[in-house]
């Protein structure tokens, strides 16, 4: 039995695609899997299954149930811990609703970011560690056009932003 972590990507955002939480812990409980928790309404859950690889199957349940798309990355509880690890930023001493892991569904090219003019958004800054891209916002994310930048140097690659206050809440989840 291995602990997933699911990071449902553009729900309840503006009153669309609404997926609630209650609901998403009734499917994936009724999918066979255990140990189901949700963390806040930005769509995160973690749940203990055999299924190899339950991505798909959640996706497909997703839409046969709520009638729209949702796309999803799924990690390992290892994998979890391993992108906060690999960390670059010194996330713990900064405040954590300013530091932002976008996950990516798979590691990009070597160089795709190298198109991302980092001195016109200063001071924000990222880094790419494999299959992550750390940000610090140090005025706050609610204006940044960092996060637009970076998803148009990935185009095609699903991704997901996580705060590292959720990110630490997932991990403790997963325990």
């Amino acid at each position: 039995m291995t602990t997933y972590v699911a990071l449902l990507r553009g729900i309840n955002v503006g009153g669309s695609k609404k997926v609630p939480m209650a609901e998403l812990r009734q499917l994936l409980t009724g999918l066979g899997w255990t140990g189901v928790r949700t963390y806040l309404q930005s769509g995160n859950a973690v749940f203990i299954t055999d299924d190899g690889d339950p991505g798909p199957l959640l996706e497909r349940t997703l839409a046969a149930h709520f009638g729209f798309e949702v796309r999803c990355l799924v990690l390992t509880a290892a994998e979890l811990r391993a992108v906060a690890a690999a960390c670059p930023i010194p996330a713990d001493e900064l405040d954590p609703a300013k530091v932002l892991v976008m996950f990516l569904e798979q590691a990009p090219e070597p160089g795709a970011l190298d198109g991302v003019d980092r001195e016109a958004h200063a001071p924000e800054e990222f880094r790419l560690v494999d299959r992550a891209v750390y940000c610090h916002f140090p005025d706050g994310m609610g204006r940044s056009k960092l996060p637009d930048a970076l998803a148009a140097a990935l185009p095609g690659t699903l991704m997901t932003g996580r705060n590292w206050r959720t990110v630490r809440r997932l991990i403790e989840l997963t325990s």
